[in-house]
């Protein structure tokens, strides 16, 4: 399977990603939507109005997850190779922070593949990989929604004759509010400095 190449300058792709965030933002036109927690700031990812079905196909909206710090990132169920690197890796995260701190952290996947990935795939994948409920969701959304979730987190993806998907990974930590605080391309050992990013977000959070 091929995978599209990264960008090799972080500081660069994080610049680039979050003047393509503003821009969706205010072509949707959803300056101003309040949540549960108050009225969102301008540069949250919850402005996507975004219904979804997790793992046990329950409906739920993106905008759901404000109130808690997220990892949020996009997969797809029959990837063989980055994507359960990528789990891993959440999970090195995970296993990086107090415990505590873990179980106060979020974890949203949402599928590429929304055809074939009913909630019974991505239920399937939960067990197999024994992702703890309580903090993982596997979700999908129509095909309309993963694209528009796929250019609001810098998700390049191609679906293949084959029915592969050539996609980049990336994966972002949000904020109670749904804001981007920090972003990572590492497969396999984390990133240190977004662990480290994770952890105060987690902490700043109580």
């Amino acid at each position: 399977m091929m995978h599209l190449p990264l960008p090799t300058l972080p500081r660069r792709f994080a610049v680039r990603a979050a003047c393509h965030r503003a821009l969706l933002l205010l072509c949707l036109g959803v300056a101003g939507l309040a949540g549960a927690a108050g009225p969102l700031p301008s540069d949250s990812i919850y402005h996507l109005d975004l219904p979804l079905h997790d793992q046990d196909g329950r409906a739920f909206t993106l905008a759901s997850g404000q109130g808690r710090p997220q990892l949020v990132s996009m997969f797809y169920t029959s990837c063989q190779f980055v994507c359960p690197r990528l789990i891993d890796t959440v999970r090195d995260v995970q296993r990086a922070l107090p415990a505590d701190s873990a179980r106060q952290l979020h974890v949203l996947l949402v599928t590429l593949d929304p055809a074939r990935d009913d909630s019974a795939a991505l239920r399937g994948v939960a067990a197999q990989r024994h992702l703890d409920a309580r903090t993982w969701t596997l979700a999908r959304s129509d095909s309309a929604g993963t694209r528009a979730l796929a250019a609001l987190l810098g998700v390049q993806y191609r679906i293949l004759p084959s029915g592969d998907i050539n996609h980049s990974t990336v994966l972002i930590l949000l904020d109670r509010q749904g804001r981007v605080v920090a972003q990572s391309t590492r497969l396999g050992v984390p990133d240190p400095a977004f662990v480290a990013r994770v952890a105060s977000t987690v902490a700043a959070a109580d």
